[in-house]
């Protein structure tokens, strides 16, 4: 039998050492940072908060929890040191801050709040980010706290963000993470893991990323690694091209998508009655302030369904700017079948009255729209260029119209009626054909078409009672351009327009982009007056 103190030496002590080497922070080790942190060394203090930003790392999540605990109560101000003692002014009553176990008969008024400038404080907030890395429950809770990091990087670590990456199983925290740790090798002393780094960092083909890789071989001596960097510079350079490209053709064909649904209503009161109707942009305005109303009945009294407003307001703003069109056609329009430069006359009258009425009865001001999830954000697709939501409904909404409209006009007898009536009026009514009540509910049609229009622009412009000024001459031109009456005409020179306006309008302005686009409108029907698809038979 071995004397006690053979034992002690030969099993006890071994043991004991091993116990406290594998606490998740061992009392002297926090000793050791709290004496720091109150110190009132500014150095001292930064080497402190960059340990407790790693307690991650090193002590688990047991650690961490403790660590953070420390960093809010130092950014907080609820940190409290005295002569060997450190306490959290708490809500419910002071702690040790070595423990984190309420303490009896230590008073935190007789205690002072160790000193802070504004370098400490974003140390602070970058290990609180840091350490929320692992002890924050929900993924969005980890995404915010990665993405904060990536701005401020004071308390990050290749090591500590390595940690929390191996940890972390939410692709979308995983690739900021990721791209967050990349960065941070570019400054490693092994060339090795800087190519690593700037590979990684290339496979996200960003602007942001572009300049982070130019910035790091600015100063780099190592041959290869100036070599890695320049080959994902150029590769970066093609997707960002690539980017452009399609951001371009995607801005285009929003635009086009209001021009095509503004331009479809004119195309069919002018092909079927010859009216130029110049208050088409405020029946716009009509369908965007319907789809506000409607948003505002929601959130009074179902406000469980606000964020589905604009799909209830679709039928809305048709039907309001339906109405709308109904009374001009009944009140003037039907008077002015003869005599175009009246019909022009009469409905520049009306827009008018209708934006003046807007001014009076609500204001001027521009309407406050609620943004729900399926128009806010968007789709990253390749480089730069992300699919936004906003621009994406306004498109379905101009798909969905048209294919409505085509199947309206192919496959009901109102449909035939309108092609009848376009083609041969005076032939069309002695069939039979109503011809009046055709014009009036064709008119309704076209200004309804106009009101989805206004209902696609409210998450992407200003609405306003002006707001559909700024359409009017476009939607005339897709007309012409495309050729009275027809369909697929307007959908060709809706996206032209859009393409060439949202091209030149960056570059040379929005007033350049107008002029281009008239006098390349000009110049094509002097050589095709009937613009690209002439319906065949029209009298």
């Amino acid at each position: 039998m071995l004397p006690i103190r053979q034992f002690f030496a030969r099993f006890f002590i071994p043991l004991v050492l091993v116990i406290a080497a594998s606490l998740p922070a061992n009392s002297q080790d926090r000793t050791a940072i709290l004496a720091e942190i109150c110190s009132g060394d500014f150095a001292a203090q930064q080497s402190a908060l960059g340990q407790l930003a790693s307690a991650g790392v090193e002590h688990g999540e047991a650690g961490a929890n403790w660590a953070r605990a420390i960093v809010d109560a130092f950014e907080g101000r609820d940190l409290r040191c005295g002569d060997g003692i450190a306490v959290i002014d708490g809500n419910a009553g002071p702690i040790m801050a070595e423990t984190l176990e309420p303490t009896i008969g230590v008073d935190p008024e007789g205690l002072d709040a160790p000193s802070v400038n504004l370098r400490l404080r974003a140390v602070a907030s970058s290990a609180n980010a840091v350490l929320r890395l692992y002890t924050e429950a929900e993924a969005a809770e980890r995404l915010s706290a990665a993405s904060y990091i990536d701005r401020r990087r004071e308390a990050a670590t290749a090591t500590n963000i390595g940690a929390a990456l191996e940890l972390e199983t939410d692709p979308d925290v995983r690739a900021v993470l990721t791209t967050l740790r990349a960065s941070l090798l570019l400054s490693d002393a092994d060339p090795t893991n800087r190519i690593g780094a700037i590979e990684a960092i290339a496979e996200d083909a960003t602007l942001r990323n572009r300049t982070t890789i130019a910035e790091a071989i600015k100063s780099e001596t190592d041959a290869a690694v100036i070599a890695s960097g320049e080959t994902a510079l150029a590769s970066i350079d093609r997707t960002l091209a690539i980017g452009q490209v399609l951001a371009t053709l995607y801005a285009g064909a929003s635009y086009a998508s209001v021009l095509f649904l503004a331009a479809l209503g004119l195309a069919i009161i002018f092909g079927l009655m010859g009216v130029i109707n110049l208050a088409q942009g405020e029946l716009i305005m009509v369908g965007a302030y319907a789809a506000w109303f409607t948003q505002e009945a929601i959130r009074y009294a179902l406000p469980g369904l606000l964020d589905y407003y604009l799909i209830i307001a679709i039928p809305v703003s048709f039907l309001a700017a339906a109405l709308v069109g109904l009374i001009m056609e009944v009140l003037v329009i039907r008077r002015l079948y003869d005599r175009p430069l009246m019909t022009l006359l009469a409905t520049w009258a009306i827009s008018i009255l209708l934006i003046n009425t807007v001014r009076v009865t609500i204001g001027s001001q521009n309407l406050e729209f609620h943004q729900p999830g399926y128009v806010a954000g968007g789709f990253p697709i390749i480089g730069d260029f992300i699919m936004t939501s906003n621009r994406l409904f306004a498109i379905a909404i101009a798909v969905l119209a048209f294919i409505a409209v085509v199947v309206l006009l192919r496959k009901s007898l109102f449909g035939m009626n309108v092609r009848a009536v376009t083609q041969n009026r005076s032939m069309a009514g002695a069939v039979g054909i109503d011809t009046r009540r055709t014009d009036m509910m064709a008119f309704a049609l076209g200004s309804g078409l106009a009101g989805l229009a206004g209902l696609a622009l409210s998450p992407l412009y200003n609405v306003n009672p002006g707001m559909g000024t700024g359409f009017i001459v476009d939607s005339f031109m897709v007309v012409v351009l495309g050729g009275v009456g027809s369909l697929i005409g307007a959908i060709i020179a809706a996206l032209g327009i859009g393409q060439i306006n949202v091209i030149i309008e960056p570059i040379y302005g929005a007033v350049a982009a107008k002029v281009f686009v008239l006098l390349m409108v000009i110049v094509f029907i002097q050589w095709r007056p009937e613009g690209l698809f002439a319906p065949k038979g029209r009298r």
